[in-house]
């Protein structure tokens, strides 16, 4: 059944995300729809702030007033989702829910799929493409959360550092 299941917007009343995404959590676990209802995110990122000459890390909402829930959509589930205080309703026309499509969620990175990478830091790696195809270089980092690789290529006798994505490359054999 989680094969089904697709990410869906929920809007709800102003500064009540958090609580409305612990108050599902609640209700999925004493409801047992933990196979039917799979994840519920409030999106945030950290921004940096400076305010009276000093620096803060502060987490802020990229969403304001909306809670990502990945669901598999039944009767059950829209009204248990529905009826949940804090909620007004789902993003979609009327009362159908629309799901987020592949695309727009890759865009958001809410699902952030596993990376399995068959080489390392000091490892040679051959570029497959982009403007760099056909060049080896040797591996000086690697960024799983943001999917690039740091690739130091000889060009004109120099070593460059170039930031390709981890698709681009593939280890030399």
């Amino acid at each position: 059944m989680a094969d089904n299941a697709k990410w869906y917007v929920v809007h709800t009343y102003s500064g009540y995300e958090n609580k409305v995404a612990t108050n599902l959590e609640k209700i999925v676990e004493n409801r047992g729809l933990e196979d039917q209802i799979l994840d519920i995110r409030v999106p945030t990122e950290t921004v940096t702030e400076i305010k009276d000459e000093k620096t803060r890390e502060v987490e802020r909402k990229i969403f304001p007033g909306y809670v990502l829930i990945h669901m598999v959509m039944t009767d059950d589930t829209w009204y248990v989702v529905r009826n949940t205080r804090g909620v007004t309703g789902f993003v979609g026309p009327g009362s159908k829910p629309v799901p987020l499509t592949d695309e727009e969620i890759e865009a958001l990175g809410v699902a952030r799929k596993d990376v399995v990478v068959n080489f390392k830091v000091g490892d040679s790696v051959n570029v497959m493409s982009g403007p760099f195809e056909g060049f080896v270089g040797v591996v000086s980092a690697i960024d799983l959360d943001n999917q690039r690789v740091t690739v130091a290529v000889s060009m004109f006798g120099r070593d460059t550092p170039v930031e390709l994505e981890l698709g681009q490359v593939r280890a030399v054999d």
